[in-house]
């Protein structure tokens, strides 16, 4: 991996005379309850295992205000990004058990943090090859959502930690004639599937050529009741459509996970920016997750752009972080580092926070139910009221 700028956090903190940087943070990751986010201890065991397996732990805390009749609903959150575990040319169940290998130090280090809640980043169990529009050996990564290789781990890690995971993958589904699907499966405390949420929204854009690999989901919008909070899952290219966050909202999630796989010449201004604008307007906490790292392919490919054919995607980002309905970030992970990112949360604040703005009281629903029934029309018109002066 070539050098890399690290994290934007530090630099600001290395750069900027403390009282300064108080406000800069306020402006750019806002408060909760009145302060910054604050830190949360991490235990010794959860630091032996990111000290010897090389990744970084963050973790906060974002508060809700004390209620008289609701006792705090708190939950442990907790989100993983790594990079890849062997060459991608590697064979392909070396390369699955090399990403294993690493994820369970990590969800070992989440359970002795007392996480409840977890998710992975998109496609978590392969390298995103979807740029070399190649079919092998990549689609032989796809696998059952129930019976596959990568489920039935991640059921031992549930049981294990009592806890709920979400684990997004390639799924081949076998009884719809072996069609790929992306795919996050949720996983129960008690080891159970509860069942599955599929990517919504396919990108069309650069080298992230997944539409001739899958089509977009026809499940809809589910949100998954589970004994920590009800969670949905938004996965990757979904975060670029407002209504698909709404939607979530409105079947009332607590908590949605953005599992990402994006690039940083594409996509990192935007970043901070989408989820935490989610978080905010329809009043839930999100997970942003992104893989890290550089993958390298054996064959070259081109982009479309004219420019000269290339072997990787480019430099995925990582930085993954969380948002809060109340408007503050927690801090996010390295650009360049395996990470876990935990946030202990109160679920009150999104009522509170949906009784202070009263977004959904003052939606109008009705008027924008009747204007995509008008706009899916063929025969729509928009509605432009032209300047009569205008020639």
């Amino acid at each position: 991996m070539s050098k890399q700028f690290e994290n934007v956090q530090a630099t600001l903190e290395k750069y900027i005379p403390a009282e300064e940087l108080s406000e800069v943070k306020r402006i750019l990751y806002g408060y909760n309850r009145g302060h910054h986010v604050k830190s949360l201890p991490i235990c010794q065991v959860a630091l032996d295992l990111a000290n010897k397996n090389n990744f970084e732990i963050v973790a906060s805390k974002v508060e809700a205000e004390p209620e008289q009749l609701r006792k705090p609903r708190i939950v442990r959150l907790g989100i993983i990004q790594n990079s890849i575990g062997a060459e991608t040319t590697a064979p392909v169940k070396d390369q699955y058990l090399a990403i294993e290998a690493k994820i369970e130090k990590m969800i070992d280090a989440a359970g002795a943090m007392g996480v409840n809640v977890l998710c992975l980043q998109e496609t978590w169990h392969m390298p995103f090859a979807f740029c070399t529009r190649e079919r092998y050996p990549w689609v032989e990564f796809a696998e059952s959502a129930t019976t596959g290789q990568s489920i039935k781990f991640i059921q031992r890690m549930a049981i294990k930690y009592n806890m709920v995971i979400i684990s997004p993958m390639l799924e081949r589904d076998e009884i719809h004639a072996g069609t790929i699907h992306n795919t996050a499966v949720v996983v129960g405390n008690n080891g159970n599937i509860i069942g599955k949420s599929r990517k919504n929204h396919i990108p069309r854009t650069g080298d992230f050529n997944e539409s001739t690999y899958y089509m977009e989901s026809t499940l809809g919008h589910p949100v998954f009741e589970t004994i920590y909070g009800k969670i949905a899952i938004n996965i990757c290219y979904g975060r670029h459509h407002n209504l698909n966050w709404l939607a979530y909202g409105l079947n009332g999630a607590e908590i949605v996970f953005n599992p990402s796989a994006t690039v940083g010449e594409l996509s990192e201004p935007m970043w901070g920016v989408e989820a935490r604008n989610a978080a905010m307007t329809n009043n839930y906490f999100v997970g942003s997750i992104n893989r890290v790292g550089t993958e390298h392919f054996p064959n070259e490919f081109t982009s479309g752009n004219g420019k000269p054919a290339h072997k990787d995607f480019g430099h995925f980002y990582g930085s993954s972080f969380f948002s809060s309905p109340d408007n503050c970030c927690t801090p996010s992970l390295s650009r360049v580092s395996d990470g876990l990112n935990i946030s202990e949360v109160d679920l009150n604040l999104c009522q509170q926070v949906k009784d202070k703005w009263n977004f959904q009281m003052t939606g109008r629903y009705e008027l924008y139910a009747k204007f995509l029934t008008d706009y899916i029309n063929p025969n729509y018109q928009p509605n432009i009221i032209r300047d009569p002066s205008m020639k």
